[in-house]
């Protein structure tokens, strides 16, 4: 799955979540917006370092919706087919909400630990004694990996976008296009890979 972050305005963002096989789903706008590190993109960061395969990005890779995203209108599509494919990913996504719940409250939990030590990271050393998932280890890999996007993601200007495959985190792309499904539901090009 190829997640793509587009900055749509001076204090917004929008997710595309591009799955094989599976209708593209669009957040928009998605919350937490953040010059240096939107809220979405840290979950993305923590569940894919957790392994939280139930969380949310994990929902939508396993063809649900997270409760968050929506199918985005396309040109050409008629509303009967739309309308068959938005209650098939409702259902589905219903189902994956109940199973992940748990995955999305320790998710939330671990997004919020890593946003304060990532932060914390450029004033202070002294991080405290961790336990459970997020030892001392892991947030240090959780951090690299927040470094690395955020180094792309500040430099983005309104209307410029990321791409991140899930779960390997890797950047696939940046473009000045926009995504693949613009905020007006038009189908776009998608972001040309590095």
């Amino acid at each position: 799955m190829i997640l793509v972050f587009s900055r749509t305005g001076e204090r917004r963002y929008t997710v595309e979540a591009q799955r094989p096989g599976l209708p593209h789903l669009l957040m928009n706008p998605a919350p937490g917006y953040d010059p240096l590190m939107p809220h979405d993109m840290m979950h993305m960061v923590v569940e894919a370092q957790l392994g939280l395969r139930h969380g949310i990005f994990g929902q939508l890779a396993a063809g649900g919706n997270a409760g968050s995203f929506h199918l985005p209108m396309k040109n050409g599509d008629s509303s009967r087919q739309i309308a068959r494919t938005r209650r098939r990913v409702a259902a589905r996504g219903k189902k994956l909400l109940r199973e992940g719940r748990d995955e999305c409250v320790q998710s939330e939990r671990a997004a919020f630990i890593c946003w304060q030590e990532w932060r914390a990271r450029s004033s202070s050393r002294d991080r405290g004694k961790l336990s459970g998932a997020l030892n001392q280890g892991k947030l240090d890999e959780i951090c690299e990996h927040l470094d690395e996007l955020s180094s792309h993601w500040f430099r983005l200007t309104v209307g410029q976008s990321m791409a991140v495959s899930w779960p390997d985190l890797a950047i696939v792309s940046t473009s000045d296009a926009p995504p693949c499904c613009s905020a007006e539901g038009k189908h776009q090009t998608p972001p040309q890979k590095l």
